[in-house]
């Protein structure tokens, strides 16, 4: 599932068609009074945008499945494998890069979708509470790694391309989020936490973990 990088993410073409064409609209009758609608085009195509990376490390490596600021590095209850884990949360404001990239080489072994509020991403309890889509990545040493899309206050379409049995490369490009948001990765208790509560993350060149050889 190779994806082209024409540097404006496919999700954004019909948004930035319309508003660079209501832009053009305005300056044909209003000349600078176009100026607010060339600002939102603006903003709607530095949104989508989407730049190609460089893939960090190599199998036992977990990537950042999307760009932003960590929020969350801890010990925590893995609610969809059931499990003690370590949770890292990535908080994407409507500045960054929205492309969500698979954190692992991986097999699709299980995907989960919930409908839920949209209350502000940032919050611990969007976890929970909000609309979300969680994947359950293993790797070839037995690694499990959950990845979940949340949307946000914001955000109101979570988009994910993959589906059970499908495998991932570490850095593929497998979903968006329009408009702010936040992704959520369950790791082994075992792996080795290269990132630190604070850290801005950019999605499939930062690293996040390092997973135990044995899984």
């Amino acid at each position: 599932m190779n994806y082209p990088h024409p540097l404006i993410a496919r999700e954004g073409w019909p948004y930035v068609a319309g508003t660079v064409a209501l832009a053009l609209v305005a300056v044909w009758f209003g000349g600078w009074w176009s100026l607010p609608l060339w600002i939102a085009a603006l903003f709607v195509i530095q949104f989508f945008r989407d730049p190609p990376r460089e893939v960090a490390g190599d199998v036992r490596t977990v990537v950042a499945a999307a760009d932003g600021r960590i929020l969350v590095v801890g010990p925590a209850h893995d609610p969809y494998l059931d499990r003690e884990a370590i949770k890292v949360s990535v908080f994407m404001n409507v500045f960054n890069v929205h492309s969500n990239r698979s954190p692992v080489d991986g097999e699709v072994k299980s995907r989960w979708y919930n409908a839920g509020s949209f209350i502000n991403a940032s919050l611990d309890k969007a976890s929970t509470g909000n609309e979300r889509n969680a994947l359950w990545l293993r790797t070839e040493s037995g690694a499990d790694v959950v990845c979940v899309q949340i949307a946000g206050l914001i955000a109101r379409r979570i988009l994910c391309y993959v589906k059970e049995g499908d495998r991932l490369a570490r850095g593929q490009r497998f979903g968006f989020i329009r408009f702010g948001s936040r992704v959520d990765l369950y790791l082994p208790k075992s792996a080795v936490m290269k990132a630190a509560l604070g850290d801005k993350v950019h999605a499939a060149s930062s690293v996040i973990a390092v997973l135990a050889a044995d899984g």
